[in-house]
This record gives structure tokens, C-alpha cells and sequence, in this order.
């Protein structure tokens, strides 16, 4: 039996993209192919919409667009190594059984947890609705000859013939890490080593010394061989994204270890943080999760907090830069015919709904306006310019609870001479595409007098626009 499916209550609200009916989301975890369904995990608190008493709660799809909401997979066990949390990990194929490994939390944990595994009763099920978890951690904490004081997010993987596991760490003397584990056994780990660590020079270059531990590591191979490594920085607080491309070659002892050749942001908005990746045959894909960037009363009142964005194929260019696009399967969420052509004079008002999915090319520079205030001044704007090779999504006066400010925020791309920018809005999130080069993701909150309208000015090569609606029949 499915659980209700999100809240559509509010223009705040997200109705396509993955969260909870109510409550707290954070984390996407073990995204999943199993008898034609994906299957998307996610850290829950089911009580309320502040982080703690973390599940693992559970969706699943057969298309990306689509989504059922099924009971928790994965619950606190009193007495258990997960008794205060069961934290970000990954689901496996383990001859023949989905199986999640993850971080278990014990109330003294202060930051290091253990791994634990659960695995699916019934492998027949192609919903897997029911889990159970093995009584025992298979990695009760980091090893002990290292000064580790976080310890966290398995993620495991397949690398010349065998299975490896990365767990993200930050040492006591502020540097951060991603452990490798052989664990070609499940229930048997082996420490193989640091896979890689802050003070690699193309992720100092890249990242700085900001971050004192690296979460979520997640690790992805493209169609040209190519490895990409994912990791999530913490500073104290989750704080940004980043990747680095490389190789994978097999070290003196056997395991891999990653060389890096380049690195960048992953995300540039400050609302997208601990992805997690599927590797595909022919393709990997990912999700994030976009926090709220609004004051706890606020949450408080709404009822429920956080939500993850849509699903994003990432590939890699041969500079070493990504190559990130929405999902195709996520065209089956558009209506029958899109809501603005460049045939309806753009220059004009044309009223947005709540939920679209928009394509601006530009050959000169080009600004669309999205959003305005009651006063009629510009509130979310993006700006293309060509010539500059530069795409902002400006904010304008709208407030953004957060350390990190509402300032614009300017991606540089390699001068063209066209840009075409995708931005996807459902509810709060935008998430904006630029030229499949750079992507942000950001939180922004409707007031109830503003206009949400689409103003182009200049002269774009293309506009179209589609609302997004529910599943449509027949």
C-alpha cells in the first residue's frame, strides 16, 4: 500500500519533484533499478519538519517522472547500531538482493557512525516494500590508527571485477577525506587505504581548505572511461558540491586510488547539496537535495521541509568539465502544448504557472523576467549574454534566509554564438541549465501579491515554454 503523495497545498510547494507528504527530507540515498522500477531512498524524519530521528523514506517510479510513495524502508533500531538515525548510504545488488548499506548513528555518535546493511525480504517485489537490517554493523567506525572524527556515507562500487567501498571522513586536524574499503564480501570490510583527501593539489586548487570533512562521496564512470567523483564539503555545516574527473588506477596494493585532472563546483546555486548517483549502463544519473531558504517559522507553519531535485544525467566533457542535463524522461511531465512560442511576442507578459519547464536561446543579450513584485520591480530574473559568455539568475530584493546571502549568481561559459538556457520551476525550486554546462539550483518563495509573469527583452532566437501537469491518460 502507497503512502499519500505529497502536498500540493501553496505556491511553495513542490508537486513533481520527490519529498514526503509532510515533514523533513534531506539526503537522497541508494537510488535504484530493480524489475524495471527506480527506486529513490531518502533520509525522513517522520514527526517533523526539522532534522532528527532520521528514516529512510522511500519512492518509487517506472519512467523518472512519475512517482509512488511507499512506508518507510528503513527505521531506528532501539538498542541497534542506528538506534539515534539511519543515515545516508546506497542500495546494492547482492546476488540477487537489494541490499542498503548505510550509516547507522548511535546517540553518542558526535559525527562517526558505523555501517550497517538491511536488505530487502522479499527480492521478488518489484515495489520492495519491506527491509531488514542485520543486527550488527559491518564497520563499527574508522579505523582506529586513524585520527578520524567523521565518519559517514558509504557508497559502494564495481572496479576491474570487484566491489569497493567509499565512506566520506574528516580528519581531527581539518583535513577531509573519502576512505576506501574492499568489501567484495558484503558482511567482510576490509580499510584499503585514503582513496583521496584534501590535500590532493587539483582538489586544493578547486575547493581551498574550506571544508574540514567530504560527505556523500559518490563515484561515477562516463561512456569514454572517464571517473567522477563526487563530494559534498563540511565545514561544520553542509556548505557546497564539488566534483573531480580523473582516472582510476590500481594502486601497489590492489585497490584503486583516484588521480585527478580536473575539478569544479558541481552545483553553482547555494540551495543543492549531498547528491546521489545511479551508474546506468549507458549513462549515470543523479539527484540532490535542495534544503529550505526560508526561517524555521516559516517551515514550521508549512509543515514540511526539503525536497530533491530532478533527476540530472551527468557525462564529461574531454576538458574535464561536466556535461549536466535534465533527465529526457522528465518531458512526459510537460502538457500537451507549451504555454509560450516565440510566436506569442515574448516582449508581452505571459503568465507562468507553478510548476513549467522553460528554453531560452539566446544570440544577443537577452533577459527574461520571471518573477516581479507587487511594486512591479524585476525579482527573478536570468540574463544571457553570448558575447560574455555569462548566465545570471538574479534574485533582485527577494530575501533568502542563509549564511550564504541573495546575491546573483553569475556562471561563466566559453563564448558562443548562441546560449541556450533550460530552467525548470516546481513550486520553491528553479533549477536553471546553462548550455548543459553549469547548473543552479535555487529556493524561491511567491509572495501572495507577487506576478509571476515572463517578460523576454531583447530579441531571443527561441522561447518555449510548457506548464508541467499530472499524469495524463489515454
Amino acid at each position: 500500500m502507497s503512502l499519500a503523495a505529497p502536498s500540493t497545498t501553496g505556491p511553495h510547494a513542490p508537486r513533481f519533484r520527490v519529498r514526503p507528504a509532510a515533514h523533513w527530507i534531506n539526503d537522497p540515498n541508494g537510488p535504484f533499478r530493480w524489475h524495471d522500477r527506480y527506486h529513490l531512498f531518502y533520509q525522513h524524519n517522520p514527526d517533523a519538519p526539522v532534522h532528527g530521528n532520521i528514516h529512510w523514506g522511500h519512492a518509487s517510479s517506472p519512467d523518472l517522472a512519475h512517482w509512488e510513495h511507499h512506508p518507510l524502508a528503513l527505521t531506528p533500531t532501539p538498542g541497534g547500531p542506528d538506534e539515534a538515525g539511519c543515515w545516508s548510504g546506497c542500495v546494492v545488488d547482492d546476488g540477487g538482493t537489494p541490499t542498503a548499506v548505510y550509516t547507522g548513528i548511535d546517540h553518542d555518535h558526535t559525527g562517526v557512525g558505523a555501517i550497517c546493511l538491511a536488505r530487502a525480504a522479499d527480492p521478488d517485489d518489484p515495489r520492495l516494500l519491506n527491509w531488514r537490517p542485520l543486527p550488527e554493523p559491518v564497520v563499527p567506525g574508522p579505523p582506529e590508527d586513524l585520527d578520524v572524527v567523521m565518519f559517514r556515507d558509504p557508497f559502494v562500487f564495481r572496479h576491474a571485477g570487484r566491489r569497493w567501498a567509499l565512506v566520506g571522513a574528516g580528519h581531527a586536524d581539518g583535513t577531509p577525506s573519502v576512505l576506501l574499503y574492499d568489501c567484495d564480501d558484503l558482511t567482510r570490510w576490509r580499510f584499503a587505504g585514503v582513496f583521496l583527501d584534501g590535500h590532493d593539489p587539483v582538489a586544493l586548487d578547486a575547493f581551498g581548505d574550506r571544508a574540514v570533512g567530504w560527505e556523500c562521496p559518490q563515484l561515477l564512470r562516463t561512456a569514454d572511461g572517464t571517473w567522477v567523483l563526487v563530494v559534498s564539503l563540511w565545514d561544520g555545516d553542509p556548505c557546497s558540491t564539488g566534483y573531480l574527473a580523473g582516472t582510476l588506477p590500481t594502486s601497489s596494493d590492489g585497490g584503486p586510488r583516484f588521480e585527478a585532472r580536473a575539478a569544479g563546483r558541481l552545483d553553482h546555486g547555494r540551495d543543492f547539496y549531498a547528491p546521489a548517483v545511479l551508474q546506468e549502463d549507458d549513462r549515470a544519473l543523479m539527484w540532490g537535495w535542495s534544503w529550505e531558504a526560508r526561517g524555521q517559522d516559516e517551515v514550521a507553519r508549512a509543515g514540511w521541509a526539503g525536497v530533491l531535485t530532478a533527476p540530472r544525467v551527468v557525462d564529461v566533457r574531454p576538458d574535464g568539465s561536466l556535461r549536466v542535463s535534465p533527465a529526457p524522461e522528465l518531458d512526459l511531465l510537460r502538457a500537451a502544448e507549451p504555454f509560450v512560442t516565440a510566436a506569442d511576442r515574448p516582449d508581452r507578459p505571459v503568465r507562468l504557472p507553478e510548476a513549467y519547464d522553460l528554453t531560452l536561446t539566446a544570440r544577443a543579450p537577452t533577459t527574461a523576467t520571471l518573477l516581479r513584485s507587487a511594486d512591479g520591480s524585476a525579482d527573478l530574473t536570468v540574463r544571457i549574454d553570448p558575447d560574455a559568455g555569462a548566465v545570471t539568475l538574479d534574485r533582485g530584493t527577494r530575501p533568502r534566509a542563509g549564511r550564504e546571502g541573495s546575491g546573483p549568481i553569475a556562471v561563466r561559459l566559453p563564448r558562443r554564438r548562441e546560449i541556450t538556457v533550460r530552467v525548470l520551476v516546481d513550486g520553491s525550486l528553479v533549477e536553471l541549465f546553462a548550455e548543459d554546462r553549469a547548473m543552479v539550483t535555487e529556493r524561491v518563495y511567491r509572495r501572495p501579491d507577487d506576478v509571476a509573469e515572463l517578460v523576454v527583452e531583447g530579441t531571443p532566437a527561441a522561447v518555449t515554454g510548457w506548464e508541467l501537469v499530472p499524469q495524463r491518460h489515454g
